[in-house]
């Protein structure tokens, strides 16, 4: 993600794709990560490449899903004070320390037990007490962790580690430049909302993406806030607006401050990110 400690579905409606593209260029959709991907190319020889765009989603999800038991960060997670990971994830959580210091520790991927204390790894809101709150805090903070080349060290075997917030932009970089490498220089690609471009659409100079207003039970596409042509760019656009639950009058954001282990409060809704890649 883009600097930013959201972790949501995304609700950005591709403006340029919403209707076939001309023959030439390819289509490739599908589901991973526990959403959806689309990825719109133009290649001079028609070739598919759905078959080396699929390992590289499998990839990442064998080595980052917290829903994969064998999964690499599953198995961090369990162990008692680290281990030697895949190449992926320590580039990862290398890229990680480097958002948490740019953001002065509001992007922590220690973070994840509580969220879970709060309901929102469930889709249902819960009201975690004081006393959790504050023993869960204990094992929370990225200086719990060390990076040495694929080797990463916890200070306690309770601190876990989440990348879902940065995993979905860095696999769309992923895939950007894989069709790069393969010489394609008009592409989309976009995971969870999660969108980098290059080149042409079909139908005009630059991608045209919709970004949908941040209202609350806002349907997809219906109501858009702004449409932004790209061009060697990517947007990441998240908020408070979609993830969130009411009690006693209370609204409850998903996005929860590292340091206090309590959801933030503030007027802001939605975020839109336009920078050369999707990671960051």
């Amino acid at each position: 993600m883009k600097k930013l400690t959201f972790i949501l579905t995304l609700s950005i409606l591709l403006v340029s794709c919403k209707t076939p593209p001309p023959r030439n260029y390819i289509q490739l959709n599908g589901f991973t990560q526990g959403t959806t991907y689309a990825i719109t190319y133009f290649d001079q020889e028609n070739r598919d490449f759905s078959e080396p765009i699929g390992l590289i989603l499998e990839q990442v999800d064998s080595s980052m899903s917290l829903y994969r038991q064998n999964s690499v960060i599953s198995e961090f997670n369990r162990s008692p004070s680290g281990m030697e990971v895949d190449s992926l994830l320590a580039e990862v959580v290398k890229l990680s320390f480097q958002i948490c210091d740019e953001t002065n520790g509001a992007f922590d991927i220690t973070v994840g037990p509580l969220v879970k204390a709060w309901g929102f790894h469930m889709k249902r809101g819960e009201l975690p007490d004081e006393t959790s709150i504050h023993k869960l805090l204990a094992f929370t903070g990225i200086d719990l962790i060390k990076l040495d080349g694929l080797m990463i060290t916890k200070k306690y075997p309770e601190v876990t580690i989440d990348v879902n917030a940065i995993a979905q932009g860095y696999t769309v970089d992923l895939i950007s430049k894989f069709l790069e490498k393969m010489g394609v220089g008009d592409y989309l690609v976009e995971l969870g909302g999660e969108i980098r471009t290059l080149g042409k659409s079909p139908r005009s100079n630059k991608w045209l993406v919709g970004v949908d207003k941040p209202e609350d039970n806002a349907i997809t596409g219906e109501s858009l806030q702004v449409i932004i042509g790209l061009s060697g760019e990517s947007l990441v656009t998240s908020g408070n607006y979609r993830k969130f639950f009411v009690r006693d009058g209370v609204k409850y954001s998903h996005t929860i401050d590292p340091v206090s282990g309590y959801p933030v409060t503030h007027s802001l809704l939605s975020v839109t990110v336009i920078d050369k890649t999707s990671a960051r």
